[in-house]
């Protein structure tokens, strides 16, 4: 006699992950768990992270590499996440020094909170820090420009020596080949904009930079929109510490 059943819950599930995979191209022991205890977020939250990429102007391989931007920033350093999206990124027809570029811009994002904190002791300092700026330094802050988001006259104020060096890092650290202007500017915004190192000036002026040099608003706000899928990085560290406590619970 054929005892076997169909779990009209078990194929739910199955539909389930086979759209979170066409989602998010992943499927992990924490999305496994999840997926047993609540199927209804793990569809919802493939719909949610997927929405950007599925409808947003940006390419596969910018997709990916603002990815790989977001997990290398030293404010998120998700290792797992950054070693699938560098894979599908390179995948995806992006070169090397358009990796080690991003790589270079997750390295400057700090910088820029230096930057909008000196230019705040400047103008506490007493006396105020009003002394003028050498004029080859200046030439050097103008040809940057706001193509990063630095704004450097309260570090060039307060120690010169610290401003040359930055300028260094920021004009000759990078690959000669790489990202292009717009694209750099992209995964700053990224960088700025995502909720952990949210940065308001530099989200407005990076911003306006990308703007300026052609970019849609359109993806702007895709990129902008990306940041917030390193949250649920929090969702599977808790399913995992579930997963553990289903087969050694704590006394």
């Amino acid at each position: 006699m054929n005892t076997t059943t169909d779990d009209p819950l078990d194929a739910e599930r199955a539909r389930i992950k086979a759209l979170f995979i066409a989602e998010r191209g992943y499927w992990r022991p924490w999305t496994e768990t999840m997926l047993q205890a609540c199927p209804g977020f793990v569809q919802q939250y493939a719909n949610y992270a997927g929405y950007p990429a599925r409808t947003g102007p940006l390419s596969e391989r910018m997709v990916e590499l603002i990815y790989v931007a977001l997990d290398a920033s030293a404010s998120h350093l998700f290792e797992s996440g950054l070693q699938t999206h560098m894979a599908r990124a390179i995948a995806c027809g992006a070169s090397e020094a358009d990796i080690v570029d991003v790589l270079h811009l997750v390295a400057v994002q700090g910088a820029a909170s230096v930057c909008q904190a000196a230019d705040i002791l400047a103008e506490l300092a007493d006396p105020p820090a009003a002394a003028p700026i050498d004029p080859a330094l200046q030439a050097r802050i103008d040809r940057l420009g706001p193509a990063h988001a630095l704004p450097l006259a309260g570090v060039a104020r307060l120690d010169p020596g610290y401003a040359q060096v930055l300028l260094d890092f920021v004009e000759q650290g990078r690959p000669g080949a790489g990202l292009g202007d717009a694209e750099r500017s992209l995964v700053q915004l990224a960088l700025h904009a995502c909720f952990t190192a949210f940065n308001p000036g530099a989200v407005r002026r990076i911003a306006a930079t990308a703007l300026s040099q052609g970019a849609a608003p359109a993806e702007l706000l895709q990129a902008v929109q990306m940041g917030a899928h390193l949250a649920v990085h929090g969702t599977a560290l808790g399913a995992r510490v579930l997963q553990a406590s289903r087969t050694c619970p704590q006394e």
